[in-house]
Order: structure tokens, then C-alpha cells, then sequence
């Protein structure tokens, strides 16, 4: 399988940005870890991180026809993005959306998600291992 992992705003701030909530590990560890669990399941892993809604919504464009599944972690986009909802229904890719914190126990305002409808699920609350659960569930649909 060939994985586009999209993350969204603040997520280049792994490791530093309130790590009580999102972990010690960089970034680049979440990147290097998705990769080598990729190419353990005979697959590979491409990550992209931007903090601007419209470059999300290229990529995901960009991901039609050439990416098996899309693991996506919208950061604050989650909350209020119809145009990335827009873009995932727009493509033939499945989506699983991630949450590294479990969003149901932090502020009302993060509950909510615009983009989860258009994804087959969401994973929150499990770490950076959300990714990888979300990359199995792929892989064991194939």
C-alpha cells in the first residue's frame, strides 16, 4: 500500500509543543516510524506537514490515483474546515483521521469534527500509535 500521511497545523512542534499532551517525540521520530512500519507491511510512507489549510487541500488533491489511503491529522482544522471535508469527499482515497490526544477528554470546542464524516474513521486518545492503527486497519482491508 502507498500511505500519504497529512499533518496539519502545529504538528512540526512535536516534541515541544505541550509534550504533557503530544509526546517527547519530534516530528521527524513520527515520520521515521511511520516509514519503517510502512516497509515492514511491504508498503511505504510518505508524511507532509503544513500549517496552511490550502496546501492540505492540494495534497489531498494531489493524492488522487497515486496514494492507496490518506491517515490525515488536521490539527485545529478539524474544528471548523469545510473546504478540507470538501476535499476528501472530492477524491477516490479513503481517509482515516487521527487525533493524538484524545480529544473528548480536552475542551468542548474540540469534540466536534467537520472532516470526520468524510472518512471511513477517526482514532484519538492512542499516542502516535494512532497512526499506525489507523495504517492497519488499511492494510488488513487489502
Amino acid at each position: 500500500m502507498r500511505f500519504l500521511i497529512i499533518n496539519g497545523p502545529n504538528l512540526n512542534l512535536l516534541g515541544k509543543r505541550e509534550p504533557d499532551i503530544y509526546g517527547k517525540d519530534g516530528y521527524e521520530v513520527l515520520c521515521q516510524r511511520l516509514k519503517a512500519y510502512a516497509a515492514a507491511h511491504a508498503s511505504t510512507a510518505e508524511c507532509f506537514q503544513t500549517n496552511h489549510e490550502g496546501a492540505i487541500i492540494d495534497a489531498i488533491h494531489a493524492a488522487d490515483g497515486v496514494y492507496d489511503a490518506i491517515v490525515l491529522n488536521p490539527g485545529a482544522y478539524t474544528h471548523y474546515s469545510i473546504a478540507i471535508l470538501d476535499a476528501l469527499k472530492a477524491v477516490d482515497v479513503p481517509c482515516v483521521e487521527v487525533h493524538i490526544s484524545n480529544v473528548h477528554q480536552r475542551e468542548e470546542f474540540r469534540h466536534k469534527s467537520v472532516t470526520a464524516p468524510a472518512c471511513v474513521g477517526q482514532i484519538c486518545g492512542l499516542g502516535l500509535y494512532g497512526y499506525e492503527a489507523a495504517m492497519g486497519y488499511f492494510l488488513e482491508r487489502t
